[in-house]
């Protein structure tokens, strides 16, 4: 059914993080293992491929590092900077590029329709069962600044567009066309529409370049009022800042990624005022799981059988 195995020894062993992974890759010459870098108690045994999410838990993430006869390294996600400093020298690495980006979107639409039309307010009023017209803005009209011109950023662009806000403007770090026609802003146009935004949304990888792009000043430029949300990471922006700005009343913040996360229960940002918090979940969707899981498959028998793959980060 498959062509000869090229260049690898003749039983592949790939550790994969779902049942499911596990049953799909019984295949000649194939042995699938079942191990997650979060739940297993102990480091993973010897294997050729790792597939996996994310760690939870940041002490885990060097758990990569120890796995003897580690050749590739899959990721069920488009974010990597996290496992660089742990991936072995020779260690190719490819990500999960084009099955994320929707769901992602979708939810950080989500996130701003929510807080926009002030729904968890709204939501509080009916445990309380009060019948209270509220009057809120809403992305019609809006000044929309987003942060990031990649596969999650062009996707939440084209979900935005429908709800006509009066300007969209994404910025990235190179001034550029963008493939599919529309201007993409250097950062240094940031702080001349800064002061103007009704929302800005973040959309950017995390990079030395980008951590805490968004700090105090930053902050401060924001108008009165106006909302950002971060569909990124969480230390793209400077949470103590941010938390201050919540405090006095002055922003909106909707946030699927913080830093530190996950968040410890006695962080004063779940408290503070006008701030919608999802835990990491923008991508968490069963039609996510469904192409990202095709991908890890395809990836693992490509690899295999010495074809080319996919999303290289790292040849």
């Amino acid at each position: 059914m498959y062509p000869p195995m090229i260049g690898i020894s003749l039983i592949l062993r790939v550790l994969v993080p779902w049942q499911d992974l596990v049953d799909e890759l019984t295949l000649p010459g194939i042995e699938p293992i079942l191990w997650h870098i979060d739940d297993d108690p102990h480091d993973a045994p010897e294997a050729d491929v790792l597939v996996t999410e994310r760690p939870s838990n940041p002490r885990l993430r060097s758990r990569v590092s120890r796995i003897k006869g580690l050749k590739h390294v899959h990721l069920l996600s488009i974010g990597y900077e996290w496992v660089l400093e742990h991936l072995p020298k020779q260690v190719s690495l490819t990500n999960s590029k084009g099955a994320v980006e929707d769901a992602t979107a979708e939810h950080c639409l989500a996130l701003v329709l929510a807080s926009l039309r002030q729904l968890p307010r709204v939501g509080q009023q009916q445990r309380e069962r009060q019948w209270t017209r509220t009057w809120t803005s809403s992305l019609h009209g809006s000044k929309v600044v987003l942060l990031g011109a990649g596969g999650v950023g062009s996707e939440i662009r084209s979900r935005l567009l429908p709800f006509k806000p009066a300007e969209l403007t994404s910025i990235a770090r190179a001034e550029r066309v963008h493939e599919q026609g529309y201007p993409v802003h250097s950062f240094n146009r940031l702080w001349a529409i800064l002061p103007t935004a009704d929302v800005v949304i973040v959309a950017l990888p995390q990079t030395p370049e980008t951590k805490q792009l968004i700090d105090a000043e930053f902050l401060s430029a924001m108008k009165n009022g106006s909302l950002l949300v971060n569909v990124g990471r969480g230390p793209l922006i400077d949470t103590e800042a941010l938390v201050q700005e919540l405090q006095s009343g002055r922003l909106h913040a909707a946030l699927d990624v913080t830093d530190p996360e996950p968040l410890p229960a006695h962080h004063a940002l779940w408290s503070a005022p006008n701030c919608i918090i999802t835990p990491h979940m923008a991508g968490d969707t069963d039609q996510f799981i469904a192409l990202v899981s095709e991908l890890a498959v395809n990836q693992v028998i490509a690899f295999a059988h010495g074809e080319k793959l996919a999303n290289r980060i790292i040849n």
